[in-house]
């Protein structure tokens, strides 16, 4: 008898022991874009990919393979294979206007390009990938009014994503934007017109059979808003953050307004404007295009956010870190001190020479000379954290 407890005392300890090993390795595979960031040295770098023209977006395609695309007169894209290190020759896709929204589809692996004949409204013409960016064919799409009847532009937002959770897992979802113009010459001579930017609002179209089909959300509840920024949280719930180029209700308009949906992006509620970010230069009312992203991590929601610090231009690109779904912003960091404006963020993946980075592709320059182009910073969070402990951020 004493014999069979003991042995039953073993299996007893092996089970829990076996449990322990097998969930520990879970965890540290479902976190470890964040433990090899954080461990290895401090990285930093930048380096030009894109000269004159505007307009950056920027994803990692299901291999790892960083693509870059840019373009105000045509859209072009760059490649790395290697995780930034070294890229490969510009491929121009189509002449147009980079409508930004680059999307990877996670279940087919392709990545879906939208581009504008000009400056929108105007005909869009959609480009997909199935080689991760070396190819480019166009593809129809069709795309369903929202409840009043309109279709957006697609200008200028952040890149698009597949949703991840529950009962829209698989959906593609990017930010689009509804201009109050029917084409692009009306909105040129309404541009400084307060009744077109009163009339303008920020939305998003997603589709459920891979990006053949879109449907156009009910629009966010703000007027003035456009050039915005989708994550999915852990909870399955959708954070929207938005630029606003015009206000009229009273509200702080110098600072990011944020958004949610329940929905998988159907409908937006819980408005609220960013105590913390900033949107645009301090002493403008007219917002900038910002970069966000999620920063995988299983227990919690970590974002990065990018957009500018300053009291007077688009210049000192910053970025922030959130660990709590984007309530607080506690780290902050700067990407370049001088001419810095749209951005564009893409975090690394798993298992490719991508994992462990993050990837910023920026404008920089000035209107006076049209630009410079667009850089692209590479960073771990270890050059993030300088030297403080994660501990104190995440559980």
């Amino acid at each position: 008898m004493t014999i069979i407890i003991y042995l039953n005392d073993i299996t007893s300890i092996m089970k829990q022991t076996l449990f322990f090993f097998f969930f520990t390795q879970i965890l540290i595979s479902q976190n470890q874009w964040l433990l090899k960031s954080i461990n290895e040295e401090p990285i930093f770098d930048t380096k030009q990919l894109f000269y004159g023209e505007r307009m950056p977006n920027i994803v990692v395609a299901v291999d790892g393979t960083i693509v870059a695309s840019f373009g105000k007169t045509e859209f072009v894209v760059r490649r790395s294979e290697d995780g930034g290190n070294t890229w490969g020759p510009i491929i121009k896709v189509s002449e147009g206007i980079n409508g930004g929204g680059l999307t990877v589809d996670e279940q087919s692996g392709d990545i879906i390009a939208f581009v504008e004949v000009e400056h929108p409204p105007s005909k869009l013409n959609t480009f997909r990938s199935n080689d991760n960016g070396k190819s480019w064919t166009l593809n129809q799409i069709k795309i369903i009014p929202d409840k009043n009847g309109k279709i957006p532009s697609m200008h200028m937002n952040e890149h698009g994503i597949t949703l991840q959770k529950g009962k829209y897992k698989g959906r593609l979802i990017r930010p689009s934007r509804y201009y109050n113009a029917k084409n692009s010459s009306e909105r040129k001579s309404l541009y400084k017109s307060k009744n077109m930017w009163e009339g303008q609002y920020t939305n998003a179209i997603y589709s459920d059979d891979g990006g053949y089909t879109w449907y156009v959300s009910n629009p966010f509840p703000a007027n003035g808003t456009g050039e915005a920024a989708i994550i999915e949280l852990n909870d399955g719930s959708l954070y929207y953050n938005s630029r606003r180029h015009y206000y009229n209700d009273g509200n702080n308009h110098r600072m990011r307004l944020i958004a949610s949906s329940i929905n998988g992006g159907e409908n937006w509620e819980n408005i609220y404007i960013s105590n913390t970010l900033p949107d645009g230069p301090k002493n403008s009312d007219y917002g900038l295009m910002g970069g966000l992203d999620r920063i995988p991590y299983a227990e919690q929601d970590i974002l990065i956010f990018s957009n500018v610090d300053s009291d007077n231009e688009r210049k000192n690109g910053m970025i922030w870190i959130s660990f709590d779904s984007g309530k607080t912003w506690p780290l902050r960091k700067s990407i370049d001190r001088g001419k810095f404006k749209y951005s564009s963020i893409a975090v690394g993946r798993d298992n490719t020479p991508s994992e462990g980075f993050i990837y910023i592709l920026y404008e920089f320059g000035d209107f006076k000379n049209n630009y410079a182009g667009a850089k692209i910073a590479k960073f771990n969070m270890s050059w993030i954290l300088e030297g403080k402990e994660i501990d104190k951020y995440i559980k």
